[in-house]
């Protein structure tokens, strides 16, 4: 009997599972569901190596699988893919502790960490109806904007053209590791290696501004002075 393409051919719930997981870039698209990305171009947008064909292909594949269900433009989990939630953050966890370190310098893209960033920000520490931060990279001649608004928060390339409220200057390895919880924002700003600008109501409130992504909380778990904490 021919196998079938792409299967392991192992009468096994686990072969089964990977026949439609071990796909390339699947349990990503999975992640950012989980996540609360639900339209075509988030999808792509968190992931921008992967092709939008390719992005297509798998969520059919997925879709097949009974894991993704199509609700007019949007995806959305079924029951069946909600339940890999801990199977996919439970990865996270195993990453943080035996597979994480320092960031490689390919994996470093500003433009992809400010679109995780953006709605991971508590805007209620800024009293007007429209919030912009600005993020300028040492290393990066381009300037990213955050911009808040009653349509909610976007990700701008060009200058809006609204006065900004909180400035970050900051390299990219910096605020990846903030971001993902390795380094804290305040030993950040003791060593210099990120420098933040705006009224003292924001500055005060930016160490709980950043919400950090969503797997931040098992990278601190894993670094020296938590362990020493737990002691």
């Amino acid at each position: 009997m021919a196998l079938h393409e792409g299967s392991y051919g192992q009468y096994c719930p686990i072969s089964r599972a990977l026949d439609v997981l071990g796909e390339r870039w699947s349990l990503l698209i999975v992640r950012d569901l989980l996540c609360g990305h639900h339209r075509f171009n988030e999808l792509a947008r968190g992931n921008p190596r992967l092709s939008r064909s390719l992005l297509a292909k798998r969520l059919r594949q997925l879709e097949s699988a009974g894991i993704v269900e199509r609700l007019g433009t949007d995806y959305a989990l079924t029951p069946a893919g909600e339940e890999l939630r801990p199977l996919v953050f439970g990865l996270g966890e195993w990453g943080a502790k035996w597979q994480f370190g320092d960031p490689r310098e390919h994996e470093l893209d500003a433009e992809l960490l400010m679109w995780w960033a953006h709605d991971r920000i508590d805007f209620a520490a800024f009293s007007a109806r429209r919030a912009v931060l600005e993020f300028r990279f040492r290393d990066d001649s381009r300037r990213f904007w955050i911009v808040n608004d009653s349509v909610g928060p976007s990700v701008c390339t060009a200058d809006p053209g609204f006065d900004v409220d909180l400035l970050v200057t900051t390299d990219v390895a910096t605020m990846y590791r903030i971001w993902l919880g390795s380094l804290d924002l305040r030993d950040a700003q003791r060593q210099g290696t990120i420098e933040l600008c705006g009224p003292p109501a924001v500055l005060r409130r930016v160490p709980d501004l950043f919400l950090l992504s969503p797997v931040a909380h098992m990278v601190v778990a894993t670094r020296p002075e938590s362990a020493t904490s737990l002691a």
